[in-house]
């Protein structure tokens, strides 16, 4: 059964801050009204969030199917016997199938244990490392396939282009040539250069056309940069928005409504 009919398509990307202000951005998601949400930094059974497992709670909230991936064991904010959790959740009042995980074969040592390193929440100890979430929707009966990423925050943008090469390596494996939907925190601004490049040969193009509209937010270590991006395959004109009003995560949502539902050509 559709969840509703409607002459556009829309796609949400966002890095949540792991659900900390869990309230506000449920707030959020419920008046975006997304066909596809694609979020990052979302925690399950962490300290930091009351041991919640937000994925499934914004899933049953909102009424959506959802797919949850793994990327880290977060050591400071769990035990041995009741492990906390780090990755990625796609979400869709549409039908989700064949979830998996990429999980990079380049990756940042920075984030592994080491002895003498305090086992603290400020040092981030984790096990694992960077991943896509992969997933298919099938939205008015064609087959949109949902790329969910989050490259490497500690490290070069030549580490995050590898990993990224790794996602449009993947898309070619396709026979059949779906939708694609490559979006997520590349902590790179993919508005061009290298990147761009690789992402626009690839036949993909910006869906929120961003480039110099920050995307996060200013801290005391960082400045605010354009690093969340959703960029599609094969799609008709769209409209994307930075939502600059959200202050629910230290990143701001960016959404991308497409002209046309992926049922029409």
């Amino acid at each position: 059964m559709r969840p509703w009919s409607r002459d556009f398509l829309r796609i949400v990307s966002w890095n949540i801050e792991r659900g900390l202000q869990f309230p506000k951005i449920l707030d959020f998601l419920k008046t975006i009204q997304a066909d596809l949400l694609l979020l990052q930094e979302v925690d399950l059974n962490a300290r930091r969030t009351r041991y919640r497992d937000i994925a499934s709670e914004l899933a049953h909230c909102l009424n959506l199917n959802y797919v949850f991936g793994m990327e880290f064991q977060e050591l400071s904010e769990g035990t041995a016997a009741s492990p906390a959790y780090h990755g990625m959740a796609t979400l869709s009042p549409w039908p989700l199938s064949k979830a998996r995980i990429i999980r990079f074969r380049d990756q940042s040592s920075f984030w592994k244990p080491r002895w003498y390193v305090p086992n603290l929440p400020t040092f981030q100890r984790r096990i694992g490392g960077r991943i896509a979430l992969v997933a298919e929707a099938n939205i008015y009966g064609r087959t949109v396939v949902t790329y969910n990423l989050h490259l490497e925050s500690r490290g070069t943008d030549e580490l995050r282009l590898r990993q990224l090469n790794e996602v449009l390596a993947d898309c070619r494996k396709y026979v059949e040539r779906p939708r694609f939907v490559v979006a997520g925190d590349f902590n790179l601004d993919a508005g061009g250069g290298d990147a761009a490049r690789a992402l626009g040969d690839a036949g993909f193009r910006d869906a929120v056309g961003s480039p110099g509209r920050p995307t996060s937010t200013a801290h005391l270590l960082s400045h605010a940069r354009a690093i969340d991006w959703i960029f599609v395959s094969g799609a008709p004109d769209s409209e994307g928005q930075v939502h600059h009003k959200i202050h629910a995560s230290d990143h701001y949502p960016v959404s991308a409504t497409l002209a046309h539902p992926c049922g029409h050509s």
